[in-house]
Formats: structure tokens, sequence, C-alpha cells
């Protein structure tokens, strides 16, 4: 997890206890993204899924900071663009829910390149209309 100083907070993954936290590359992606008008949990969301490691919403939350419902609403974004894997797991002692564990199905560079054809077919529309007022004043 990055605090607001951009110092690197580590924490594990639930299912295999294996380290997870975010650098620096993830803290200028998650600024990025938020310069081009993607929203905080979804950016958050992708940094943490952007090494292709598999990831329990759980350790998202953690290593994130988001709360429950923003990663919810982030994986439906993902979810709607074909973007995630999900694979559900029993726990070990087989009560409760299965865990659902998240892992990119597509790479980062498809996905900029997606985001990028939606802010540019974005700006035509808004050019088109500006031309349109200047034909009408």
């Amino acid at each position: 997890m990055v605090d607001e100083s951009g110092l690197v907070i580590e924490t594990t993954d639930i299912m295999n206890e294996i380290p997870l936290s975010m650098g620096s590359s993830e803290y200028e992606m998650i600024q990025l993204l938020r310069k081009i008008n993607i929203s905080r949990p979804i950016a958050l969301t992708l940094a943490c899924l952007a090494k292709g490691r598999e990831i329990s919403s759980q350790s998202i939350e953690m290593v994130s900071g988001l709360r429950q419902p923003e990663v919810s609403v982030a994986m439906r974004y993902l979810r709607e663009n074909n973007w995630i894997n999900i694979r559900e797991e029993k726990k070990s002692k087989g009560k409760g829910r299965p865990i659902k564990l998240y892992r990119l199905m597509v790479p980062m560079d498809h996905i900029v390149s997606k985001i990028e054809d939606e802010i540019i077919a974005e700006s035509r529309l808004v050019l088109g209309n500006i031309e349109r007022l200047k034909h009408i004043a």
C-alpha cells in the first residue's frame, strides 16, 4: 500500500502469503489514470492487478486502501470490459463464502489502448459540437 507520502507499505495475499505492495511505478500509473479521468477506485484496482498476479478483493482493499463497495464497483467496470478473469476458491476449512480471486486477462497496453480510443471518440464528439456551435453563432 502506498501512503500519502508515497512510501510503500507491504501486505500479503491472504491465499498464499506472498507480499504485495505498490511501488513508484504503480503510484505513477494511478496518478496518470486519474489525470485522464479514470475514477480513483478503477485506477487503484488496475494498479493492484497490473503485475499480472491473481489477487483477492480483500487484498486489493488492503493494498489500495479502498473499501469493499469501491472494489466491487471497479471490478464491475473491469468485468464489463472483459479485462479480468474471476476464479472462486473455497476456504481451507470449507465454511463460509468462497474467496474470489481476480487476474487481468489482457495486457495493460491493451487496456490503455482501449481507454485511449474512448478518449479520442469523446474528444471528436466535443470538437464536433464546438464546430456546430460556431456555425450557429
